[in-house]
Formats: C-alpha cells, sequence, structure tokens
C-alpha cells in the first residue's frame, strides 16, 4: 500500500462516520416530528462513548444549538439525542416545525476530551487560545458557557470572543476572578452543506 493511500484510509472512514451523523442527526429530528425514516444508518465506531453539539441552521441563521461537554454515552445516541433537543428544547428558539425540517442545515460536531488550561491571567489564557482551533469552556462558580471552534469565524478576535464567552455565562464581559477555569477542545465537523 502507497503511503498516499494509507493517509486516505483515515480521511475516508472520518467522512463515513460523518455522513451517518448527519443522516442519523435529520431522522431523529423527524421521527420526533411523526415523519417516515426507513432505516436509520449506522457504523462500529459510533459505539464508541463520545460527546457531541448538533447545530441547526436555517438560511444562514442559527435555528437551534445543543451538546454534550463529557462523553457519557455511545456517540450514536449522543447525536440522536442532541439533535432533538437542537430542534425542539433549545431555550432561544420556537420548536422547528414540520414545515422548516427541509430547509434546515444539519451540523455534527465531535469534540475530544476538553483539557484544563493553566494560566496566570486573562492576558495569559487568551494568548493560549487558537482561533478556529480550540472551542472554549469558561466556568466561575457556579456559572458555565461554551463556543464550538466554529464561533471563531463571527468572533475572530480573542477578547471578543471571551468576552462574549463570559455574558453568554451571565457575567459582564469585562469580568475576570480568581475562580475562573476555562478547559479546551477541538472538534470534527460535519455539515450536510458542506458534504460530497
Amino acid at each position: 500500500m502507497t503511503e498516499r493511500a494509507a493517509a486516505s484510509e483515515p480521511a475516508e472512514r472520518d467522512r463515513a462516520i460523518g455522513a451517518v451523523l448527519l443522516a442519523r442527526a435529520r431522522a431523529a429530528i423527524a421521527r420526533e416530528l411523526g415523519c417516515e425514516t426507513g432505516p436509520v444508518p449506522d457504523h462500529p465506531d459510533l459505539s464508541d462513548v463520545g460527546a457531541s453539539f448538533v447545530t441547526l441552521t436555517e438560511a444562514g441563521q442559527l435555528r437551534g444549538c445543543i451538546g454534550t461537554l463529557s462523553a457519557v454515552r455511545a456517540l450514536r445516541d449522543d447525536v440522536d439525542r442532541n439533535a432533538v433537543n437542537a430542534a425542539f428544547r433549545d431555550p432561544r428558539f420556537m420548536p422547528l416545525g414540520r414545515d422548516e425540517l427541509a430547509a434546515v442545515d444539519v451540523e455534527v460536531s465531535v469534540l475530544s476530551e476538553p483539557e484544563f488550561m493553566q494560566f496566570t491571567s486573562e492576558a495569559d489564557a487568551l494568548a493560549q487560545l487558537r482561533p478556529g482551533i480550540d472551542g472554549v469552556i469558561f466556568s466561575s462558580g457556579c456559572r458555565q458557557s461554551t463556543f464550538l471552534p466554529q464561533v471563531w469565524e463571527m468572533l475572530p478576535d480573542v477578547r471578543d470572543f471571551m468576552g462574549h464567552l463570559k455574558r453568554k455565562a451571565g457575567l459582564p464581559a469585562d469580568f475576570w476572578g480568581p475562580d475562573v477555569m476555562l478547559a479546551r477542545y477541538q472538534v470534527r465537523k460535519f455539515k450536510e452543506s458542506e458534504a460530497e
């Protein structure tokens, strides 16, 4: 086997997994709406425990996004559950209507295990972040929020990104305290509009 062929195998497997995850997410939403879905595809790797986020957009605008930060169930079950929650239980939006299903674009993000960051100040923490690569979990006391790496596309400046992340946690953008904890993770992202 050539080196090039060996390198393409993981990419092919990843594409196959992504196609199955997207089909499963859409089927889970359709079932909840009472639509016929036919057989739901599967892949052996989806038995592994995994954490995911499912993001729905409609005409380029966010329509729902729900996920899990820690791997606690088989990835297939995590994606199924998060797809239904993104469509019907995101408190920012009305539940998805049956007439909207065809217009919604589904994206599935599979998260790596979050790593806690070590830093001496907010400036030190911001200097360690990698725009476009790192998803970030912010926590202070009982407040917590996260942004997927995709959010860097809308908030490319690290200070702006962190300010919005703090506001999402219900805190002022300029908040910082001794109990602030940050963790970062990466994702494998699969999106229907980008699928081949």
